[in-house]
């Protein structure tokens, strides 16, 4: 048991140094893990810039996921999006872990970071922080044949399938938010803020780190009774 113990340490460890801290107390033990910058796909980016690698953290999420020395997990959320399916591999697992999750939108949670926010159980977005739909881009080589255009509309939809099935929004109505003309300048798509993000179903509620920290702390109490 000593053994395990140890080895789930330091997994949990290998975590801390890839943007993440244990916060403890008491009663309870969470884990305080950040997705920030682009998300990173197959290719790697260039070292000027902050990114999150989907190869670090889907292993590091099995380990949070089977540690007995966390009880739930908190998602600082401040990105401006990259990878469709880095992103949605994230975002998957995220939504398919036992332990409670809680995520918060700090300055942008943009593109494929709406489906990383609503991936948690709950998710909190601060009032100041913005949050970008868009269809979804492509960059690169396209071939102009129906069968490129029909994979980008099955990627849409995986897309907006994850999103209205994680939050309270209507496929209807984000597809509005999706398509309109009126908002950004060289694209489609909306801005939203914190509230708007709320009022429109797509995140659970405006808050911060106190918030979450209440929300993980009552359900973990609600378990324990059970």
């Amino acid at each position: 048991m000593e053994e395990e113990k140890k080895t789930q340490s330091e997994g949990i460890g290998d975590i801390a140094a890839g943007g993440g801290i244990s916060l403890e107390n008491s009663s309870d033990a969470f884990y305080c893990l950040s997705i920030i910058g682009q998300i990173e796909g197959h290719y790697s980016l260039d070292n000027t810039q902050k990114t999150t690698k989907y190869d670090h953290i889907l292993p590091l999420l099995v380990a949070l996921e089977e540690s007995e020395r966390v009880d739930g997990i908190i998602i600082l959320l401040n990105t401006l999006g990259g990878d469709v399916e880095a992103g949605l591999a994230i975002s998957e697992l995220i939504a398919s872990l036992t332990k409670p999750t809680a995520s918060i939108v700090l300055g942008g949670g943009h593109s494929i970071g709406v489906p990383l926010a609503v991936s948690a159980d709950r998710s909190f977005i601060v009032p100041s922080a913005t949050m970008t739909v868009h269809p979804v881009r492509t960059s690169g080589l396209v071939l102009g044949v129906p069968q490129a255009f029909d994979y980008l509309d099955k990627m849409q939809d995986r897309i907006v399938n994850f999103i209205t099935s994680h939050s309270s929004v209507s496929e209807e109505n984000f597809r509005r938010l999706l398509n309109r003309t009126d908002v950004l300048v060289n694209d489609i798509g909306s801005i939203l803020n914190g509230y708007e993000a709320c009022e429109c179903g797509l995140i659970d509620e405006v808050g911060g780190i106190k918030e979450a920290l209440a929300y993980l702390r009552s359900v973990c109490a609600e378990r324990s009774k059970g």
